[in-house]
């Protein structure tokens, strides 16, 4: 009897919930009406694309589609794993990642913290909009940029270097150098975009704090130290999560308009290398393999930095990521 009641008793409080999710979802009706144009967006290009990722377990060939090619299960990725190619491929887009994230992470967080302690006018505007111009610049007017600025024959940079009695450096076609090129490009072009979300958290620092600080005799330095990096830091934490997941993704815009032959062994990353096996040498299936395996490690990457970051924000006084404190 008294399971019969219970029995009832849930049904009863299911439904209530049941009517109360249906009363809130028509309260909200118009709401939800706005958002589902995103919400099929996100179908379309997103998720109905996954279909294609069974094109890594098979020898696909376009005549006959993708269910009418043969399974070849793990072969393409078995392939991937032994081949000599992609771990020389994974090695590069490894370490000009990981040397993006060392050198490029900290650049637009002094930016901002240098425009921030500007004041107000004319000049702190327009050091803002010059900085955020190059992210509007194309890889392709970039590349050719730097391509005449680091010129053997006409370029500034080798103009000084030979000022001085040295040789011309052949920056763009020099194997141990064409990294730094690239990281320095980068940095260049979206330092000043990626100081705007800095900006932003700064401007929202409790003035109060900063106003007492400065009848302490707090210096500039100290303020910075002590009241502007704290409020940084939770989102400088997300950063570094969102950089270790995309650490596979080396920059395909970037890297495919400057590479040239001279530096292939050391510049080609997993992108470009997906895009010769499968739009050049005409191999989908194995490139998809490519692909779905750098998006596994990707998320791999995500989970473990974001665990490590929280262990090390907790550990520094149980603070959240997530929010100011």
């Amino acid at each position: 009897m008294n399971n019969i009641l219970l029995r009832k008793q849930g049904v009863a409080l299911n439904a209530n919930l049941s009517d109360n999710f249906f009363k809130r979802v028509w309260k909200s009706r118009m709401l939800y009406l706005m958002f589902m144009p995103c919400v099929i967006l996100l179908g379309v290009f997103c998720y109905y694309p996954m279909y294609g990722i069974v094109i890594a377990f098979k020898d696909f060939y376009i005549l006959q589609g993708i269910m009418g090619s043969p399974w070849v299960g793990l072969k393409h990725f078995h392939e991937l794993v032994t081949s000599l190619d992609f771990s020389r491929v994974l090695l590069n887009t490894i370490i000009i990642s990981l040397y993006r994230i060392a050198a490029g992470l900290p650049v637009p967080i002094l930016l901002a913290l240098m425009i921030n302690e500007m004041k107000d006018g004319v000049y702190k505007r327009f050091t803002q909009t010059v900085s955020y111009l190059p992210h509007f610049i194309s890889w392709i007017v970039v590349t050719s940029l730097f391509t005449q600025v680091l010129s053997p024959s006409s370029g500034i940079v080798n103009a000084i270097i030979k000022a001085f009695g040295f040789k011309a450096i052949y920056f763009m076609a020099e194997p141990s150098l064409f990294r730094h090129v690239l990281v320095f490009s980068g940095i260049w072009k979206e330092a000043g975009w990626a100081s705007i979300l800095y900006l932003a958290v700064l401007s929202q620092a409790d003035q109060e704090v900063t106003e007492a600080a400065i009848i302490d005799g707090a210096t500039r330095m100290q303020r910075i130290w002590h009241i502007n990096l704290p409020y940084l830091l939770p989102i400088v934490s997300i950063n570094m999560i969102l950089s270790m997941g995309s650490l596979l993704n080396g920059g395909f815009d970037q890297i495919f308009n400057m590479v040239n032959p001279r530096v292939l062994d050391v510049s080609e990353i997993i992108d470009t290398y997906v895009y010769r096996k499968g739009m050049v040498d005409f191999n989908y299936s194995f490139s998809t393999a490519v692909g779905v395996f750098k998006n596994v490690v990707g998320v791999i990457f995500v989970i473990i930095s974001q665990v490590f970051i929280s262990w090390i924000n907790k550990r520094g006084g149980d603070r959240e990521i997530y929010g100011l404190y």
